[in-house]
């Protein structure tokens, strides 16, 4: 047997090869059986606490009052901004009157070429202003994260205290992970050049949340 056969036979002997269900099954236990470390008091204001904190990180926060304002509170928010009137969005947002507000845009993956995109997210954080979003088929990532204005509508019943609690929603819900999760805090931004924090780096340079109520 040379060495490395008997290196990979000791790997395999340790690992238990043969019985992968046993080996979830014990790594379940132990993730179920884990105890929560502190975690902070926020108060029943998680929205107010969410809103505070994503402005404190260079996003722009706006109230609405439900899922179907977003297309007019986007227009709007263009407009300020003199950014056009095109903008790509995740499919999971067609069903909104988006051409009614003057609007006009493509759901699927973002290219280079688009400004503008538009997404919901899974949950958002309110301990951390942070939103997250899961990738798949009605949710590319990509949507997030080409554009250098990301819009973002996050469902207020959604927003919840801590890390902890956003993935214990994400296993009571989906389970299995999907491929990719993306924590969103604010715009991209950087201090690398003489410490000088730079929005834009990496991503996004603008990213403005409407928070829409029940």
């Amino acid at each position: 047997m040379s060495s490395r056969d008997e290196i990979l036979q000791r790997v395999r002997a340790g690992v238990g090869r043969g019985d992968a269900a046993g080996r979830r099954a014990a790594a379940e236990a132990w993730i179920a059986g884990r105890a929560r470390g502190p975690q902070p008091t926020l108060g029943a204001d998680l929205a107010g606490r969410f809103m505070a904190k994503a402005e404190s990180l260079a996003s722009s926060v706006e109230r609405i009052a439900g899922r179907g304002e977003l297309p007019a509170a986007v227009a709007r928010f263009l407009a300020a901004g003199e950014l056009g009137t095109a903008a790509v969005i995740t499919p999971e947002l067609t069903d909104l009157a988006w051409a009614a507000s003057g609007l006009a845009v493509a759901a699927r993956s973002a290219v280079d070429q688009d400004t503008v995109g538009i997404t919901g997210c899974f949950c958002a954080i309110a301990e951390t202003g942070t939103l997250l979003l899961l990738s798949g088929a009605q949710t590319p990532a990509t949507v997030s994260l080409l554009p250098e204005t990301h819009i973002a509508l996050v469902d207020e019943r959604r927003i919840v205290g801590t890390m902890e609690e956003a993935f214990s929603l994400l296993r009571i819900e989906h389970g299995s992970l999907p491929r990719a999760l993306n924590f969103i805090s604010g715009p991209s931004r950087t201090g690398d050049i003489e410490q000088t924090i730079v929005l834009g780096a990496h991503g996004p340079r603008r990213v403005h949340l409407l928070i829409a109520g029940s």
